[in-house]
């Protein structure tokens, strides 16, 4: 693993001042030994002159948020990571030569990759998957990660072209985090893709820290964007969703109905309005269930008699 070495460039502005006073030296021998037709000088002008022309290839700037990571002919040297307009040696390398990318199937060689590396934040959209979930139910999942290269060294040395790298180890970890948890339906007390978006995202975040912290790169957030079953099973689920949604409503709505008939019946007891048998009481809670519990109005219907005629 490639560790990062800080270290400094020349002021820019004051090597800049320096190459104008060496061209105009140069310029000065040059004219001076043609006049006095002296060949030396004349070639010491020249040089002097190409000297100052190759030392123009040496001045860069840096932007804040930005480093420039210095190879001399192979050798790492450092990194630069100070805002500024610097000048080093012309020789050091401007890019290393291109990286071989792989996309659905197709290898393809993608171009030379910049020496000056970029450590703002920045957004990777993880295209829709589908996946199994833990329970085997085909889902789609989509999620976004907020990354930041944090040592350009290794982002440089360690992987081969560090963007797609993150892009292809961030869907990866986006499909093992599916095919971990159920999306709904889970054992008491289990995280789920649905229910626990804290927990989940907060595990993509770490898994995809642990996968993409060789390449020097730091997470900072991990959020899923779009989650639900695939079209093929979704009307299935959907419906299974409705008839729990019915059962639960159901079970509040017995549960209530249960409590205001005890309620009723022992009000009419303690304040002694009527004495009932278990018969009526049967009756009475009958009926009441059926006007609590029923979806529709109920129409009350007068005995004209007594209970047993």
């Amino acid at each position: 693993m490639t560790n990062e070495i800080r270290t400094t460039a020349l002021n820019g502005w004051a090597m800049l001042l320096a190459n104008f006073i060496l061209l105009f030296a140069g310029l000065i021998l040059f004219i001076f030994g043609i006049n006095e037709s002296a060949a030396v000088i004349i070639v010491a002008g020249v040089l002097m002159g190409f000297l100052a022309f190759f030392f123009f290839f040496g001045f860069f700037t840096l932007q804040p948020n930005e480093a420039r990571v210095l190879v001399l002919f192979g050798a790492y040297k450092g990194v630069v990571r100070d805002s500024g307009f610097y000048w080093a040696n012309p020789l050091y390398s401007r890019g290393q030569g291109g990286a071989w990318e792989n996309e659905k199937g197709v290898t393809r060689r993608v171009g030379a990759v910049s020496m000056k590396v970029s450590l703002r934040a920045r957004n990777f959209e993880c295209q829709r998957l589908k996946v199994n979930d833990k329970g085997g139910n085909p889902i789609e999942i989509a999620a976004v990660v907020v990354w930041r290269v944090e040592d350009p060294a290794q982002a440089l040395f360690d992987v081969d072209h560090y963007e797609s790298y993150v892009q292809v180890q961030s869907e990866t970890a986006v499909r093992h985090l599916a095919s971990s948890y159920p999306y709904d339906h889970g054992e008491p007390g289990e995280i789920t893709l649905r229910g626990g978006a804290d927990d989940i995202c907060a595990k993509l975040r770490q898994e995809l820290q642990d996968r993409l912290k060789r390449a020097g790169v730091m997470v900072d957030d991990a959020r899923l964007t779009h989650l639900a079953y695939a079209p093929e099973i979704a009307q299935a689920m959907l419906r299974r969703q409705q008839a729990e949604a019915v059962i639960a409503a159901r079970e509040k709505l017995v549960a209530g109905a249960v409590g205001m008939v005890e309620m009723a019946l022992k009000a009419l007891s303690e304040r002694k309005v009527v004495e009932l048998d278990d018969e009526r009481k049967a009756a009475m809670v009958s009926n009441l269930l059926v006007v609590l519990c029923g979806e529709t109005q109920a129409q009350p219907v007068v005995n004209a008699g007594t209970l047993y005629q």
